[in-house]
C-alpha cells in the first residue's frame, strides 16, 4: 500500500504542462531539429516529395533516349498504390526505373540520418522509428529498408523500424502517453486531435487498458479528417470546424456507451511552449497566425468545450512529431535512446529517453511560459 500511495503522490506532483520534455513515460530528449547547410534544411533531401523530385528526375533523363516505361502520366498525379503497381508489374523498365529513385532518396535518406547521428542527443540512438504515409506503401518500405543497409555498410548499428500504426492513426494514439494513466482511470476513451498544414484530424482513442495496461492494445475507435487545404479557411473558421468535430465524436462515443474522458490531446507542427502556445513552426497552418502571443489552441478549445462528460476539459498539446513517436512507447521498452522520423510535407523529428519506473522518479520543476520568461 505503501507504495501505491508513493506512485500516486508523484505522479500527481508531477507537472503537466503543454510541449513538455519530461512525460509520465518518457524524456523527450529533442525535438524539431533543424540543421541547415548551403542548400537549405537537411530534411527536405528525405521528405515526402524529395522521393517524387527523384522519380521525376529519372524519368527526365530517360526520355532523352527512348519511350518513358511510366507512361505520360505526371510524376506528381501518381498515388502511392499505382507506383506500387507499376513496380511490381510485369514491364522490367518500369520497375528499375522506380528502383533508380528507391535508390536515390535511400542514400539522401540514410545522409540524413548519419547527420541527425552527429547531434550530442541522438548519438546513443538504439532504434529509429520512421512514420507518415510514405512507409505504407511497398516502395516506401523498400525505401527505409534500403536506406537500413546503407546505414550498415558505414558501420551505423541503429535500427530503422516502421511505427506499427497506420499514419492516420499514431498522431492520435500518441496521446494517450501525454499525460499519466490515473488521469484516464474509469474512462474508455480520450478526444485526441491532429492538426497538420493540409488536414485537420479528430479522433476518439480507445484506451483498452483491461487489454494492457501500457495501451499497446490502444486503437482510433471513430475519426473524422477535413481537408482544409480545400477550403483555405480562416484561422477563426478551422477552430470552430474542428470543435464541430471533436462535439459530433464525443457525442457518438456517449451514445455508443463508450465513456471518454474530459482530456483532448493534441499534435500540432513547431515548437510547443509551456502555456500551449506555438512559438514557431506553425507558419502551414490554416489561415496563419498560428504563432501569435494573442492566441492560444488550448485556451480556445477549453473555452469551446468546458466540459466532456460533466467534468471539465483538460487540453494538452505536444507537437506532431513528438506524438506519432509517442505511440510506440510500447514497443520500444527493450532500448532506452530512440527516435522518430516522420516522411511528410518536411521531415518531423522527435529523440526520447525511456524513463524508470514511477516510483523512481522525482517531481519536475515546471518550466516557464513565453510570458514568463520575459
Amino acid at each position: 500500500m505503501a507504495k501505491t500511495r508513493k506512485k500516486q503522490v508523484e505522479e500527481v506532483a508531477a507537472p503537466i504542462v503543454h510541449g513538455a520534455a519530461e512525460l509520465p513515460a518518457v524524456t523527450v530528449d529533442d525535438y524539431n531539429l533543424e540543421i541547415k547547410d548551403g542548400d537549405g534544411f537537411i530534411g527536405d533531401r528525405a521528405c515526402k516529395s524529395a522521393f517524387s523530385d527523384r522519380l521525376e528526375d529519372w524519368r527526365k533523363r530517360v526520355r532523352r533516349a527512348g519511350p518513358d516505361p511510366l507512361g505520360e502520366t505526371p510524376t506528381r498525379d501518381f498515388s502511392k498504390k499505382q507506383l506500387d503497381a507499376l513496380f511490381s508489374g510485369e514491364e522490367p523498365l518500369a520497375t528499375a526505373l522506380i528502383l533508380g529513385a528507391i535508390d536515390d532518396y535511400a542514400a539522401a535518406f540514410a545522409g540524413v540520418i548519419q547527420r541527425f547521428m552527429k547531434e550530442d542527443r541522438w548519438k546513443k540512438t538504439e532504434r529509429i522509428a520512421i512514420g507518415g504515409g510514405f512507409k505504407q506503401s511497398h516502395i516506401g518500405a523498400l525505401a527505409i529498408a534500403r536506406t537500413q543497409l546503407l546505414l550498415r555498410t558505414e558501420g551505423i548499428r541503429t535500427e530503422l523500424s516502421i511505427i506499427r500504426q497506420h499514419s492516420d492513426d499514431a498522431g492520435l494514439i500518441g496521446a494517450v502517453q501525454l499525460m499519466p494513466p490515473w488521469m484516464m482511470k474509469g474512462h474508455d476513451a480520450i478526444v485526441a486531435v491532429d492538426i497538420g498544414g493540409t488536414n485537420i484530424r479528430a479522433g476518439i482513442v480507445e484506451l483498452r487498458q483491461k487489454d494492457a495496461a501500457d495501451f499497446s492494445r490502444a486503437r482510433v475507435w471513430k475519426s473524422d479528417i477535413w481537408r482544409h487545404a480545400d477550403d483555405d479557411p480562416r484561422r477563426g473558421t478551422s477552430i470552430e470546424r474542428l470543435v464541430e468535430m471533436i462535439d459530433t465524436l464525443v457525442s457518438k462515443a456517449d451514445k455508443a456507451k463508450l465513456v471518454p474522458a474530459p482530456v483532448i490531446g493534441i499534435a500540432c507542427p513547431g515548437i510547443i511552449d509551456a502555456d500551449g502556445s506555438i512559438l514557431r513552426g506553425g507558419q502551414n497552418l490554416p489561415g496563419g497566425n498560428w504563432e501569435s502571443e494573442r492566441f492560444n489552441l488550448p485556451e480556445a478549445l477549453t473555452k469551446a468545450i468546458p466540459q466532456i462528460g460533466g467534468h471539465d476539459t483538460f487540453v494538452i498539446m505536444h507537437n506532431d512529431a513528438v506524438v506519432q513517436g509517442l505511440s510506440q512507447v510500447p514497443f520500444m521498452q527493450d532500448v532506452q535512446h530512440w527516435a522518430v522520423l516522420t516522411i511528410g510535407t518536411g521531415l518531423g523529428n522527435a529523440h526520447f529517453s525511456n524513463r524508470p519506473a514511477p516510483e523512481d522518479k522525482k517531481p519536475q520543476k515546471k518550466p516557464k511560459t513565453r510570458t514568463e520568461r520575459k
